[in-house]
Formats: structure tokens, C-alpha cells, sequence
């Protein structure tokens, strides 16, 4: 860290001195949930950072990880009646734990410098991985070494990780989606679309389905091919300046002023791409941009509420796609859940779709909209499922209770299929339901109102 210079320090302080400890906030953080230990919650983390920002406290290392069990999923914020920031203090309390060093060691340097500061930085790097790991998984090594139990001889905590990877999409977005796709029928609206990082490595088809969708409602679509990480994982993870280094990126690359909405399918982006303003508000260049920018990026579920969805006309309830490697039923079991007059869904809230972009209602809206879709209501559906960015590789135990408590709620229903709105819960409910044997299809909402389309 330079000398004098402290994100918490430099930091608005009226931003950190909002929280008034009323403790509201206190039922609804899953950390201090399960702890029940002041540390561990919104209110004592406040305090900690505003014992920086007085300067009666030096960033430690015992205060960076605390700021990192944070799962930053800012339900504190939803609950807070004095309508504090938590989500700009977080970002900058982690900031400052990254520019003093407090964490460092080797090992972490070594990962996040490949990761974050690396791969994540030109995605082109990202794809090469990513083809790499298909071509493991085509090939059948993956298969091979699961079944002849090689990884048994490894460590522990690698051997949950190798679980944990990701079927890697057989086509990325480029390869899927044009880089102009014409509205149907009469054009309405001219957005762009963000394809995102690790959306498109393993969930390119809710890319082409979000296209679709859009095209279907009067959406002209612009797509490239080369685009960038949106910032939210740099940004998340105290790397500031990465973060802005970004934001111009994608602001160069899809001018706002060119278009009626900027569309994001993946609520973690969402929620980090409408904030460019607060994070160039010092840059001469880009602060002005930004502020555009931010007011064009839209949520999909927000937009076609915004522009009036066009509803699928009613059919029989199908499934197009394989279901959920988490599914084992036979081909006569499969057959009958297609055909089955009635599809029951739950639906499972994003956290920065829902406390960071306050999209509650939308995605439910286009559930509703879909003939022959039952919409259960999911018990705590807004409660963290444990994924949280990379929480759930960094913070195994607490992601893997919190997956368990979801997984619960969602049994209670009784749906056969799960839809929540970032690549992120995704991923932890597939490998969740993969872990418990469930016949569980977990799926975007978008891919279900597109294959309504394609039903009708």
C-alpha cells in the first residue's frame, strides 16, 4: 500500500458511519447465522472497518480473514432501515486487506496472480483453458481418473475441488450466436449482450437462449465475439484498480450511447456492471460514460418486464434439453416428465440479483408468463446458497452448510426443477444435487421461457 493511502481512510466517510448497530441485519446474515459470534456479522464487520477509518485500528490479519468469510451476499443491506452501503465498504475493507498484504503468502499470491490478475484479465486466455479442460472431458481422462480412483491419492481439499469442476459448453457464445441477430418481426429496441467469463465457458446456451428471448420481443441483439470480464470477480476480491482498468474496457467496447439497454443475464454481473460510476467517478475520461452506462446496463428479467414480454402461446410442457447430470431416471421416466401436463418450479433468488439489484419480481413474472409452469415458492428463497463468487472454494465448510440448508427447502417443494438467475448458484445447485442423487433439473429462467418459444 502506498504511503498514506487506505481505502477505508480515503473512503466517504458519511458512508461509514451509516450503520446505526440496530442489529436488524442480524437474522438475516447466513455467517452470523451459524455462529451466532458478533465478528461475523454485518454490524461488528462495520466496525471493524470504521476502527480503520478512525484510525484506531491497522488492517491485520486476523481483519482480512474476517472480511473474506464474509460471503458478501449483502442481505444486510436488503434488512439495513438506515440504507447503508454495505456492498461499497465490503469491496473497499477487502481493497484494503489486498494493498496492505495482511494475507500474503506464497501459495495465495501465486493463485490469485494466476487467476485473478491473469486469466480472468483477457478471455481470450480464459477460452484456451477452457478448451483445454473439454478436451479432458471429451477424451474421457476425466471419466478414466474418477473411476480408476487416482484422485483418492491426492489431497483432500483437491479431490473436492475435481469434483466440483464444470462440464465445459461443447460450443462458447461466439460460436453459437451471431454478432447481429435481427429482431423477429418488427424491431422495437436496439441492446447489446454481455456474455460474461464464466458464463461462457460453461453456460453458453443460456447466452444463445437469452438472444433468442430477445429477439423474439422486438430485440435487435448485438453480440462481438471478444469480449471482457465484466470486473465484479476483481472488484469482489480487493483488486481496485483491475476493477477499473475493466470497466473502460467494456465501456470502449459497447458505447452506451449507441443503445437502448445493455442486457446481462448473470446477477453477480448485474450488480457489479451497474456501479462503473462510483468506481471511474475519479476519471476525468470515463465518469461522465459511466454514469450513462450504468443507467442503460439491464438485468434480462428487468428488461422484458421493462418492454412487455410477449407471452408463449400455450403447449404442452416439454423439456429440449438433457436434463441435469444430477437425474438418473430411465428413458421411460424422462419421457413422462416431458409430457407432463404441468411442470413444477422453484425458484431460488440470486443474491446480487435480488439484495444488489433489487430484482425480485421479474423473474417470477416471466415463470408466471409460461403456459403449463406451476411456480412454487421456495422457503428462504433469497437465503445464500453457499457459491457467493468463489466462496464455496474458499470457504468449503460454510458454503457446503449453507448448500445443505438450500438443497432442504428445495426438497420441501416438490419441484422437479430449480431456476435461479447466476452461473455461479448454478453450478453449486447442479453439483449439490449431483452430491444427494436428486432428480432435480437445474436451469436458467430465461432457458425456460425460450424453449416455451420454440414449444409454441
Amino acid at each position: 500500500m502506498s504511503a498514506g493511502h487506505s481505502h477505508l481512510k480515503d473512503l466517504d466517510y458519511s458512508v461509514v458511519q451509516q450503520c446505526m448497530h440496530c442489529g436488524l441485519c442480524l437474522p438475516t446474515c447466513p455467517t452470523y447465522d451459524a455462529t451466532k459470534l458478533e465478528r461475523n456479522s454485518p454490524r461488528g464487520r462495520i466496525a471493524l472497518m470504521r476502527a480503520i477509518a478512525d484510525g484506531n485500528l491497522e488492517a491485520t490479519k486476523a481483519f482480512g480473514e474476517e472480511m473474506y468469510f464474509c460471503l458478501g451476499c449483502l442481505a444486510c443491506q436488503t434488512a439495513c432501515p438506515a440504507g447503508v452501503n454495505y456492498a461499497e465498504l465490503f469491496e473497499h475493507a477487502r481493497a484494503e486487506v489486498e494493498d496492505s498484504g495482511v494475507l500474503h503468502s506464497p501459495k495465495r499470491d501465486f493463485i490469485r496472480g494466476f487467476t485473478v490478475r491473469w486469466l480472468f484479465m483477457d478471455l481470450r486466455r480464459l477460452e484456451l483453458a477452457g478448451k483445454i479442460l473439454r478436451l479432458y472431458q471429451q477424451l474421457g481422462l476425466q471419466t478414466l481418473i474418477r473411476r480408476i480412483g487416482l484422485m483418492r491419492l491426492m489431497p483432500q481439499r483437491l479431490c473436492e475441488l475435481e469434483a466440483m469442476t464444470p462440464d465445459v459448453c461443447a460450443r462458447f457464445s461466439a460460436e453459437l450466436i451471431a454478432p447481429v441477430t435481427r429482431a423477429v418481426g418488427e424491431k422495437r429496441f436496439r441492446v447489446a449482450m454481455l456474455t460474461g467469463c464464466a458464463q461462457d465457458l460453461t453456460f453458453s446456451d443460456v447466452n444463445r437462449d437469452t438472444v433468442e428471448v430477445l429477439a423474439a420481443n422486438g430485440c435487435e441483439v448485438f453480440t462481438p465475439a471478444e469480449q471482457n470480464c465484466c470486473g465484479s470477480l476483481h472488484a469482489h476480491n480487493g483488486e481496485w484498480t483491475l476493477a477499473q482498468q475493466l470497466a473502460r474496457r467494456n465501456i470502449d467496447q459497447f458505447p452506451p450511447d449507441k443503445f437502448d439497454a445493455i442486457i446481462t443475464n448473470a446477477g453477480g454481473c448485474g450488480s457489479h456492471l451497474k456501479h462503473y460510476a462510483k468506481l471511474l467517478a475519479d476519471d476525468p475520461a470515463y465518469a461522465k460514460r459511466a454514469e450513462l452506462w450504468d443507467a442503460k446496463v439491464k438485468d434480462v428479467h428487468e428488461w422484458l418486464c421493462q418492454i412487455g414480454i410477449q407471452k408463449p402461446e400455450a403447449h404442452q410442457v416439454q423439456i429440449d434439453k438433457p436434463l441435469t447430470p444430477a437425474l438418473s431416471q430411465s428413458d421411460g421416466e424422462r419421457e413422462k416428465l416431458r409430457m407432463s401436463p404441468s411442470l413444477v418450479v422453484t425458484y431460488h433468488e440470486s443474491c446480487h440479483l435480488s439484495h444488489g439489484q433489487k430484482i425480485v419480481n421479474q423473474p417470477r413474472e416471466i415463470l408466471r408468463a409460461i403456459p403449463g409452469l406451476k411456480l412454487v415458492e421456495l422457503p428462504e428463497a433469497n437465503w445464500c446458497c453457499g457459491s457467493a463468487g468463489i466462496y464455496n472454494l474458499t470457504q468449503p465448510e460454510m458454503a457446503g452448510q449453507l448448500l445443505e440448508r438450500k438443497l432442504k427447502h428445495i426438497k420441501s417443494t416438490g419441484a422437479t426443477v430449480v431456476a435461479t438467475a447466476n452461473p455461479g448458484c448454478l453450478l453449486q445447485l447442479i453439483n449439490g444435487a449431483k452430491q444427494q442423487g436428486l432428480q432435480l433439473r437445474v436451469v436458467h429462467p430465461i432457458t425456460l421461457l425460450a424453449e416455451a418459444y420454440r414449444n409454441s
